[in-house]
C-alpha cells in the first residue's frame, strides 16, 4: 500500500503573496490564508522569488508565514529537465485569484 502523496507547493512572492505599490506591501489575504491551510494540512512549501531568497524570507517573516515553509529560494533562470514544466504529470498552476481551488487535506 502506497503513502498518501504529500502535497509539494512552490509560492511565488510578488502579486502572489503581496501586491507592491511603492515601498508598501498588501498581504493577498487569501493566498496567506491558504498558504497557513496547507501548511497545516501537511503540505511541504518553499517560498520563492525573482527578488532572491533573502527578500523572499523577509516577506514571509512580515506575513507571519516564514514558519509554513521549508526553503526560501531565488526562481530559477534556467531549468534543466527532461520535460518541460507543461507536462509533468502531477504539477499544476494555480493563480492567484483562484487559490481556493488548492484543496486542503
Amino acid at each position: 500500500m502506497s503513502e498518501p502523496r504529500t502535497e509539494i507547493v512552490f509560492v511565488d512572492v510578488d502579486d502572489t503573496l503581496v501586491r507592491s505599490f511603492g515601498s508598501k506591501r498588501i498581504p493577498m489575504t487569501l493566498v496567506v490564508k491558504r498558504v497557513a491551510a496547507l501548511k497545516q494540512a501537511g503540505a511541504t512549501l518553499y517560498c520563492w522569488s525573482t527578488g532572491g531568497a533573502d527578500y523572499a524570507r523577509e516577506v514571509a517573516r512580515e506575513l507571519g508565514l516564514e514558519h509554513c515553509f521549508v526553503a526560501f529560494l531565488p526562481k530559477p533562470t534556467i531549468m534543466l529537465d527532461d520535460q518541460a514544466p507543461a507536462e509533468w504529470r502531477l504539477c499544476r498552476h494555480v493563480h492567484p485569484f483562484n487559490v481556493d481551488s488548492i484543496e486542503t487535506r
